[in-house]
């Protein structure tokens, strides 16, 4: 938490300074209070004088409207500070998760990253507004209270010293017992928040298969679980104030006692015992919301040692010092020859796997050309393609686009020159056209619309009222399938990638549509040739052989190996798995 607070604070060292500042002078206000009031009841009360009384009470209200003024600048300093701390940590926090590889990724998981970037933030800003405008008033109060306290009669005083290792003790005990407590409930908000996305995510897939009571008693049972843990730590946290409040009340009574004795001997005045018991009084409510402010610090500690774990994570595919690549140009010596994609020996597992995903990749496509790869589920189709624009980096062996390692190139370089189509068609809300400029934001409508052309989505487009105004919903849901796969691919063709890939991205298109997308893209190859730029070279990733056959090499991959490299009459002869799968689909007809 201090870790946290010295990172960010750094901005708001004036709200940070002011708050605590005011909140002080309050607390002066507070301690002089009893003994305003002890000065009416001798001075005042017992000598008879009403003018002592009325000006005490006068003092008493200025000392009031005066507090509550500084109390106004304390709550509008930590109101600045917390909601600017939290707002700085959320941005660094999302900037750092989009700088993570997606083997960083994978380790914490989404749901557990949506639940630290609000949950765990929100409960460091609360700990942060709470520091400002409580932590310092109350344990202030506590301490001057105990020496006004002092000062009045030492022996009366001592009953403070006795109570208060008591309640100290009570605290240290609840906060070393909740502390793990909050930590894994954490975790279970992750495994909630999971539950939650997954079910409303896929439901229309649970109503398919009419899986809606499963998934309620899975959602029923993470509750639970973290309501347990709640509960348990709830019950735990809950011993403070009653401890707090049988001690403090136990040494008001002493107080009230002993204080008697020393009225009637003389040794006290009425006012001055009525001012100790106030400040047993003040000293009881700090204690007490002292205790509270352990429950709230306990669980920022726990919510911040879970941001620290992201904000502190170094990502594994990093870029530092790579300068920019310098592109070849159609018409200069060689650049033709240089390869558009190279895989040297590539190998690569995922973390904790107990198999290898990709094993000794060997392979070589050029400019213009198209590779296929085509393979059963499982086999490492999307892997081989996640390497390439470096979401993965290889575990051995080299991957090279045109020339170079992808682990030299800038990343943003490298991923304009290749394009990619995932495998699941994501869009984002807002629109067609903030979608297509993803790539290029100066892209113009000329631009769009030829790619949209590639695509075989300019027509459905063209079709909508607003065009490329057209309003995307959040995840393209207002598009049906084939409509999303179609705008996700003219997404990557803006901006005139050099190897394009499409990851099983034409698994919703009918064979027309693919077979006419297959051939626009031939034409897109054979047009930026002639205008005298280097044609791009394409990966096409599919199930099925009428999506690679033309393609001038085929890669047949079957967990994780690649079994097979040809064009499609060499395979048909030489491949035996990629026989059985062309059978399988074209019933053994040419």
């Amino acid at each position: 938490m201090f870790n946290l607070l010295k990172r960010y604070g750094r901005s708001y060292k004036v709200n940070l300074t002011i708050g605590p500042l005011t909140k002080l002078i309050e607390v002066v206000f507070d301690l002089f209070t009893p003994l305003v009031v002890a000065w009416m009841i001798d001075q005042g009360i017992r000598g008879g004088n009403v003018r002592t009384v009325v000006d005490g009470g006068l003092i008493l209200l200025a000392m009031a409207a005066v507090g509550i003024l500084f109390a106004l600048v304390c709550q509008k300093m930590a109101s600045r500070a917390s909601q600017g701390m939290g707002t700085d940590i959320r941005h660094d926090l999302y900037r750092r998760i989009n700088e993570l590889s997606h083997a960083d990724l994978d380790r914490f998981g989404t749901p557990s990253l949506v639940t630290r970037i609000t949950n765990d933030v929100n409960q460091v800003q609360l700990a942060v507004a709470l520091g400002i405008r409580q932590l310092i008033r109350w344990p202030l109060l506590a301490a001057g209270s105990m020496v006004a306290a002092l000062a009045i009669d030492i022996r009366l005083g001592l009953i403070f010293l006795v109570s208060t290792p008591v309640i100290g003790g009570a605290f240290w005990f609840v906060m070393a017992k909740c502390v793990p407590f909050y930590r894994g409930m954490q975790v279970k908000l992750d495994r909630l928040a999971l539950i939650t996305r997954e079910g409303l995510s896929g439901a229309r897939v649970v109503r398919a298969f009419t899986r809606e009571d499963h998934e309620r008693e899975r959602f029923r049972e993470a509750a639970a679980d973290q309501a347990a843990t709640a509960i348990a730590v709830g019950r735990l946290s809950s011993v403070l104030n009653p401890v707090t409040f049988l001690v403090m009340y136990g040494a008001v009574a002493l107080i009230l006692w002993m204080g008697g004795i020393e009225v009637q001997v003389g040794d006290l005045t009425q006012g001055e015992v009525t001012a100790f018991v106030n400040y047993m009084t003040q000293t009881l409510l700090s204690i007490v919301y002292v205790a509270n402010l352990v429950v709230v610090f306990t669980k920022a500690s726990a919510s911040a040692a879970r941001v620290h774990e992201v904000l502190d994570c170094a990502p594994s595919v990093t870029d530092a010092g790579n300068k920019p690549v310098e592109l070849p140009v159609l018409g200069q010596d060689g650049a033709m020859q240089v390869p558009a994609l190279r895989m040297r020996d590539v190998s690569f597992s995922y973390p904790g796997a107990s198999a290898s995903a990709l094993c000794g990749i060997d392979l070589t496509l050029m400019p213009g050309q198209t590779l296929g790869v085509i393979g059963g589920t499982g086999s490492g189709k999307s892997t081989f393609v996640s390497l390439i624009p470096r979401l993965y980096d290889t575990a051995s062996g080299a991957v090279e686009v045109l020339g170079h390692d992808v682990r030299s190139w800038p990343l943003k370089q490298l991923r304009h020159v290749v394009g990619m189509v995932p495998q699941t068609a994501s869009l984002i809300s807002g629109t067609i056209r903030s979608n297509l400029t993803w790539r290029d934001a100066h892209a113009t409508d000329e631009e769009l619309w030829r790619s949209l052309e590639v695509a075989q989505a300019a027509d459905f487009v063209r079709a909508l009222p607003e065009g490329l105004d057209s309003p995307v919903e959040a995840g393209g849901k207002n598009f049906s399938g084939g409509q999303r796969q179609r705008l996700t691919i003219a997404r990557a063709i803006v901006g005139d990638p050099l190897l394009l890939i499409l990851d099983d991205s034409a698994s919703a298109l009918d064979f027309k549509t693919d077979a006419a997308l297959r051939q626009a893209l031939a034409a897109a190859r054979a047009r930026a040739a002639g205008e005298g730029k280097l044609p791009p070279a394409t990966v096409v990733v599919s199930q099925r052989v009428a999506s690679v056959r033309d393609a001038d090499l085929i890669m047949v991959m079957r967990r994780g190996r690649m079994v097979g490299l040809g064009t499609h009459d060499e395979l048909l002869r030489d491949c035996a798995i990629y026989r059985e799968i062309d059978e399988s689909q074209t019933g053994g007809s040419r």
